[in-house]
């Protein structure tokens, strides 16, 4: 279960963590009060996901009466697919460099895993591997001293920094373990001044242990039309692409999403439709899609228990009584393929045999 920020850098600040501190607002008018009292601020989107700093969800304001208008924009807004009800007012911070800095679950190794970077903040995703510094935790032994002077050092920072990093560190490494954590991190850990600081904060708790843990609010993390989706029994993940995509079968579609990106395409969604859907399931499943609003779209179907002529059968339903406006590229193998093939191009369908085939074809199709 993912936390938001303000939940996040509470539990840090309960442990020692420096944070800049800051309250939560859900109007305008309260996001002027706090502003007037912490002075030139930053305001914060309260969404689960990543990006909220480019997709316009954090913005500074220098006085109260900016902060309100800064708050109007963002509270209301529509931040990748999620809207916004609360914002972080919390003080602005003098930036004189960004680091990252993470406790992970590494499950391969089966150890906890810290991830630290000299180069932190908006763009984390694009540092080059060799700035990278990773070291797993002897889980009996936990982190001491050295070893977040050893980090330091490898970061390049020096003398009280470098103390001061080594000491949130070893924080942020008993918050991971106290809250069952999957995930703490902070992007960036901020060095302003002679200070370090949590400018931001993630924690992610793993779910089966969410009973050890009453005290935290239960967070749903999907958007409305996940939950929509969710409630009708299929497994759906919006993304940030153009192009939707079915498969039928949670390995399957994770193909297809990487197949749709190597050919250069960037997928809409993460949709299972399942093995064995009949016509109707189907059908609503294809109508899910359209609610993506994509520029293309890409079913990849592989007919073991699943039918390729109910697939087919639920394609040209669709396409009858709703309309499909995007360019739709079919892949369809399997049982009763034949049949489904047919169905297809009575209707001016093409199906494809090649699943890279067919991605080529989707991501060309997106560009029209």
């Amino acid at each position: 279960m993912k936390l938001y920020e303000y939940l996040a850098k509470e539990a840090m600040a309960n442990n020692g963590v420096p944070t800049p501190g800051g309250r939560v607002a859900t109007t305008p008018d309260e996001v002027a009060r706090i502003a007037a009292e912490v002075g030139p601020c930053a305001v914060k989107a309260q969404v689960l996901v990543g990006g909220r700093g480019k997709a316009g969800g954090i913005k500074l304001a220098e006085t109260p009466q900016e902060a309100r208008a800064r708050g109007a924009e963002i509270l209301g807004m529509n931040l990748k697919g999620h809207l916004v009800e609360k914002v972080l007012v919390e003080p602005k911070l003098k930036i004189d460099k960004e680091l990252y800095l993470s406790v992970a679950v590494d499950a391969n190794a089966k150890k906890p895993l810290v991830i630290a970077s000299a180069s932190g903040g908006v763009n984390i995703e694009e540092v080059p591997e060799k700035e990278i510094v990773r070291r797993h935790v002897d889980i009996s032994l936990g982190i001491y001293p050295y070893f977040g002077r050893e980090i330091a050092r490898r970061l390049g920072l020096e003398g009280n920094i470098a103390k001061q990093f080594a000491d949130i560190l070893a924080k942020l490494y008993l918050i991971f373990r106290q809250y069952d954590a999957e995930l703490v991190e902070i992007n960036p850990l901020v060095i302003s001044g002679d200070r370090v600081i949590a400018a931001d904060g993630r924690l992610n708790l793993d779910d089966d242990a969410l009973f050890r843990h009453p005290d935290f609010p239960r967070v749903d993390e999907g958007t409305d039309l996940e939950k929509e989706v969710h409630a009708l029994g299929l497994a759906f993940v919006q993304l940030d692409g153009d192009i939707a995509v079915m498969a039928n079968g949670a390995g399957m579609a994770m193909g297809t999403l990487d197949t749709v990106s190597y050919y250069g395409g960037r997928p809409a969604n993460f949709l299972d439709a399942g093995g064995g859907a009949s016509v109707e399931p189907t059908a609503e499943a294809i109508k899910v899609l359209l609610r993506t609003r994509p520029r293309a779209i890409f079913i990849n179907i592989f007919g073991g228990i699943t039918r390729c002529d109910d697939v087919a059968k639920a394609i040209v339903q669709v396409k009858a009584n709703e309309g499909i406006p995007a360019p739709l590229v079919v892949r369809m193998v399997g049982t009763n393929e034949q049949k489904g093939v047919e169905i297809l191009r009575q209707a001016g369908i093409e199906a494809y045999r090649e699943m890279g085939e067919a991605a080529r074809k989707a991501v060309a199709l997106r560009g029209v």
